[in-house]
Parts: C-alpha cells; sequence; structure tokens
C-alpha cells in the first residue's frame, strides 16, 4: 500500500485521519461508520489537511482504539494494526474491516448507544430507515415486495421528480411515517431506490 499517495488524496469514504486518539467515543463513531459500511483505514498521526506529525506513543494509540472498539463499540470491533514511515515519520493504521453482523452501535457522549455511517468523509447518525435496512440485510432474507398503489405513486414520482424524502412520500400517499419507513426499506432493500444525504437531510432516488 502507498500510504503517502493515499494520505495525499485526503480523507474520504473510507480513509480518516487522527493526530491523535483523545476520547473513545470520537473514535468509536468512526469505527462503528466504517463496519456498517464497506470498512475503512484509520491513520493515526496525519493531521485533518494530510500533514503528517507521526505517532508520538504507538502503544497508547492501539490501548485507545481497542478500548473503545471492544468498550465504546457494540457489537465489539477489533481493529488490524500495522505501522508505515512516511516523511520519516510512524503512521499507525488501524483498518477496520466491512462487518457481518451489522447495525454497530457507538456509545455516545450522552451514555447512549447510536448507529453511525460513513457519507462522503463524514460519520453521520443513521435513521431509522437505514438501521432497519442494516438489520433486514443482514438477515440475508429475500425481499417480497407487493406492488401496491403506494409503491407504484412513488416509482411514478420518482420517474418526474429527482428525490423524495420520507415526509414527501407519506404525504404523497397519506400515511403514517411506519407505514412509510417499511415500504421504503423494502424497496432499498430490492435494490429498486437508493439512501442519499445531503446538508444532513435524508432522501431517496430512483436507483
Amino acid at each position: 500500500m502507498n500510504l503517502k499517495k493515499l494520505i495525499l488524496a485526503g480523507e474520504g469514504f473510507d480513509i480518516d485521519f487522527k493526530k491523535t486518539i483523545t476520547f473513545h467515543h470520537k473514535i468509536a463513531k468512526t469505527m462503528v461508520a466504517f463496519a456498517n459500511n464497506k470498512g475503512g483505514k484509520i491513520l493515526i498521526g496525519v493531521m485533518d489537511d494530510g500533514s503528517i506529525k507521526g505517532v508520538k506513543n504507538e502503544e497508547e494509540e492501539r490501548f485507545m482504539l481497542l478500548k473503545a472498539g471492544t468498550h465504546f463499540c457494540k457489537p465489539q470491533i477489533i481493529p488490524k494494526f500495522s505501522e508505515y514511515i512516511v516523511d520519516g515519520q510512524l503512521v499507525l493504521v488501524a483498518e477496520i474491516e466491512e462487518s457481518d453482523v451489522k447495525p454497530h452501535y457507538a456509545l455516545d457522549e450522552e451514555n447512549k448507544w447510536r448507529v453511525y455511517i460513513r457519507v462522503k468523509d463524514q460519520c453521520v447518525l443513521a435513521s431509522k430507515i437505514v438501521v432497519d435496512v442494516l438489520q433486514k440485510a443482514n438477515q440475508k432474507e429475500p425481499v417480497i415486495i407487493n406492488f401496491t398503489e403506494k409503491e407504484k405513486a412513488l416509482l411514478a414520482f420518482l420517474e418526474v421528480n429527482e428525490k423524495i424524502t420520507l415526509r414527501e412520500y407519506c404525504d404523497l400517499i397519506k400515511c403514517h411515517r411506519r407505514q412509510g419507513s417499511k415500504i421504503l426499506v423494502n424497496l432499498i432493500l430490492s435494490g429498486i431506490i437508493r439512501v442519499h444525504y445531503s446538508d444532513k437531510t435524508e432522501y431517496y432516488t430512483a436507483a
């Protein structure tokens, strides 16, 4: 792995920079977000702007990450560690693999367990719909969809509109959020629609 090239590309969907690990709950969010998505790498000793400061105490950084993964993540997450010398500085890489027991929860500052996913270079709190998608996708059970007027109305709407939110969909078919959410979850699992985020707003488009 060319770590210098990776650093120059900047943070992203599967790459996160940390100068050092200071708070367990903060790094747990990142670990959970990677595990709930396609996995990722946390580079310790690297600033947000990509400048390399290096790791001062490697054992302490490892301990912080391992404690975060075992005490602040549920189910537990155990990272894989590797070391690199970049520009004369030690960079510790903690690799988080995509999980097969999704969803993972992180213990936040308010002592609450929450699900996070990775969106671009940010860790985003997952909605109830996304949590349901993660849970059901992990069960690997076939999704059976009965195309009622409610599903047809959504697809017809997306033929002439780029996107729709849960609230807009519930208004469209005149239903409660619970029923609207259930329909969206099944359509996401079946690959008919996709979920997106923009400015903390969750919306859906045709796949």
